[in-house]
């Protein structure tokens, strides 16, 4: 019998979070765009709506700084918990907003709370998944996200027919519901088991291993006793260094910060980031009739092809899907710049509307999803939470930028934006070929192995194989050569529900 709290039902239950952040992209490129809206805050146009769309991103870059300390001093699960409370806070702002300055100040808030959750998310996510499967859980993220975007976008589509204020004001109230349940939710949740290691909190990292990788919580289970005792190997490694900037930032690790800095960069130089926040700009200038309604295909699809990568990515591989994905984007980039510029009238307009949609469906199946996934998964656990949060930042650093410009530089160079977008896609695609290594099936723990292996990646477009090393481990544990690290008598069989609450209280 499955158990109702199992590592697939915390993901998604957590994934609440990247819903919230789908709902930010789906609300501005919906409510921006109704004439009760644009009435009621004077039309903003130019700066002063991009600093409305920017605020949030602005917001977000704070608040994944400052989840570096926060996820390692409140675990991931409290801090998590925080930025839920604060999205709350954002979306009464917004919703109650008198003016610009209250709708920029609300909208701060609610970055914050996206900030946060971007980062400790995909962390704790990562932290509690098996090897076998921690892509298809990333992955959950950015479902949230795409399942946000287009739930958004239909509450905001039917709004927008409301001849009063409500037209904008409901869908910012509403984005209040999956925070609450979030918050309330997670009091029920185990805490991260890298976490409490970190915390030298032993009994209750077994406890919840065993919780979340055999039916029956059983602690002496061979696999269970290996996944402890490798991440007991990479926590007793630290010196007076752990947890530090200065290591981060020192000869060993910094190759890997800025190999995760770069992923979420290249992400956002994609350019389909700014597609979802104003697809529906490019669909208006190609004579696409009911462009709002054309859009709303655009986010279904973006859900649709989200599917493919939770069910295949741990054997796809994250390097071979952001190859791909790059050659594909720019191709399609190339292919809607080349229309735009060779058809004044809108002869080719199916022909854009279609490479939109297939735009959307490319990006859902490589970088959108893996952005989140990389990250996490190459950074050791002591600096991990300080070195996704540099990388997150990175994202936001991008998005603020495509914020504050994208508007001003469609109306200047157009089709010209395309182009622009292609180039850095194939740029991503040199990037990835000749530095990022595959991390498919490899325990967090084993990733020191990829990255001290100077390998000539360029030779391989999958990587290597799964060494295999937790398998020959819990082997150990089972013929007997190796002990379990924590005796039968030193831990006594409590139920596991009383042990995950009594774990929300340290």
């Amino acid at each position: 019998m499955v158990r109702l709290l199992n590592v697939y039902t915390i993901s998604s239950f957590v994934s609440l979070a990247g819903l919230l952040y789908g709902f930010d992209i789906a609300s501005v490129a919906g409510i921006v765009a109704t004439e009760q809206y644009k009435e009621y805050y004077g039309n903003p146009i130019g700066i002063r709506q991009g600093a409305i769309t920017g605020a949030i991103a602005a917001g977000s870059l704070a608040g994944a700084l400052c989840s570096s300390f926060l996820g390692d001093r409140f675990s991931r699960k409290a801090t998590i918990q925080l930025g839920a409370v604060l999205w709350c806070i954002g979306a009464s702002l917004q919703s109650s907003s008198t003016g610009i300055a209250m709708l920029v100040i609300g909208r701060i808030f609610a970055g914050l709370c996206i900030g946060i959750t971007s980062v400790l998310v995909p962390i704790y996510q990562s932290e509690i998944s098996p090897h076998r499967i921690r892509g298809r859980i990333i992955t959950l993220q950015h479902f949230g996200l795409a399942w946000g975007a287009l739930i958004q976008y239909f509450i905001q589509y039917g709004c927008s027919f409301l001849n009063s204020q409500a037209a904008f004001r409901l869908p910012w109230a509403i984005q209040a519901i999956p925070a609450i349940l979030l918050f309330i939710g997670l009091f029920w949740l185990p805490r991260s088991p890298r976490w409490l290691a970190s915390k030298n909190r032993w009994d209750e990292v077994l406890k919840v291993l065993a919780f979340l990788r055999t039916p029956d919580c059983d602690i002496n289970d061979p696999l269970v006793l290996a996944e402890y005792k490798e991440i007991e190997e990479q926590v007793r490694e630290r010196d007076e260094k752990w947890n530090t900037y200065r290591e981060l930032f020192g000869k060993k690790l910094r190759k890997r910060l800025f190999i995760a800095m770069a992923v979420q960069g290249w992400s956002q130089l994609s350019g389909v980031y700014i597609l979802l926040y104003g697809v529906v700009l490019p669909l208006e200038s190609a004579g696409i009739s009911n462009a709002r309604v054309a859009a709303s295909i655009y986010y279904i699809i973006f859900v649709v092809a989200t599917i493919p990568t939770i069910l295949w990515t741990d054997h796809w591989g994250r390097r071979s899907s952001l190859l791909v994905g790059s050659l594909c984007l720019a191709f399609l980039f190339c292919l809607i710049g080349g229309l735009f510029m060779r058809f004044d009238q809108p002869i080719a307009s199916r022909c854009i509307q279609a490479s939109l949609y297939l735009m959307s469906a490319s990006f859902a199946m490589s970088w959108g999803p893996i952005e989140w996934m990389y990250p996490p998964e190459i950074i050791p656990l002591h600096v991990r939470c300080k070195a996704v949060s540099l990388s997150t930042s990175t994202n936001y650093v991008i998005n603020l930028a495509w914020a504050l410009g994208t508007l001003p530089m469609w109306r200047k160079i157009r089709w010209r934006l395309f182009f622009i977008s292609a180039s850095f896609n194939v740029a991503a695609f040199i990037h990835v070929w000749l530095a990022i290594p595959e991390t498919k099936q490899r325990t967090l723990e084993e990733m020191d192995e990829i990255f001290e292996h100077e390998d000539q990646l360029w030779r391989s477009f999958t990587g290597a194989p799964y060494s295999g090393r937790l398998n020959m481990l819990a082997k150990e544990f089972e013929r007997g050569k190796i002990t379990n690290p924590r005796r039968r008598d030193d831990i006594e069989r409590t139920a596991i529900s009383q042990t995950l609450f009594d774990s929300t209280t340290g």
